[in-house]
């Protein structure tokens, strides 16, 4: 499980460093194979062990090729899906096409989310985050039932 924020520098081959405290678990769920696609909804990346991610490639492969949304959330997140392999370093390349889409610059927010880790530029990070807050304090709406049942 992948949980926290963390500031890491993309260097000028457009690689990130992991970590240390991830290493060993990436390299014992998936031997260090990850791959990053695109996210759907926010401009950042979402970046999966390779078991998971093929558990979302099932998941995809189930959905209708006919169907213009369907087909289309297969694009986006297949057509960017990018197979990379952590070095001996700890080090990820992300692919420069993914590197412009998130608009990562030299300061990298890594942050764990359960079964994924998102990649943003570290401003929009921020920006997010004082974003979600904003709308915590201002939902005018009904929470959802699971939200209701969420003790912190």
């Amino acid at each position: 499980m992948f949980r926290g924020a963390t500031l890491v520098n993309l260097d000028s081959k457009g690689r990130i460093t992991v970590p240390a405290r991830y290493r060993s678990l990436l390299a014992e769920k998936s031997e260090g194979q990850m791959v990053c696609t695109i996210d759907l909804h926010q401009p950042c990346l979402l970046l999966y062990t390779l078991p998971e991610w093929e558990l979302i490639e099932l998941k995809l492969a189930q959905l209708s090729t006919m169907d213009p949304t369907e087909r289309r959330v297969q694009r986006l997140l297949l057509g960017h899906a990018t197979e990379c392999q952590m070095d001996s370093a700890g080090r990820l390349l992300l692919a420069g096409t993914l590197r412009t889409h998130a608009r990562l610059t030299k300061e990298v927010m890594l942050v764990g989310q359960f079964n994924k880790f998102e990649l943003w530029d570290e401003q929009t990070w921020y920006q997010q985050v004082q974003d979600d807050i904003a709308a915590g304090q201002t939902a005018s709406g009904p929470l959802s039932a699971r939200l209701q049942d969420l003790s912190l």
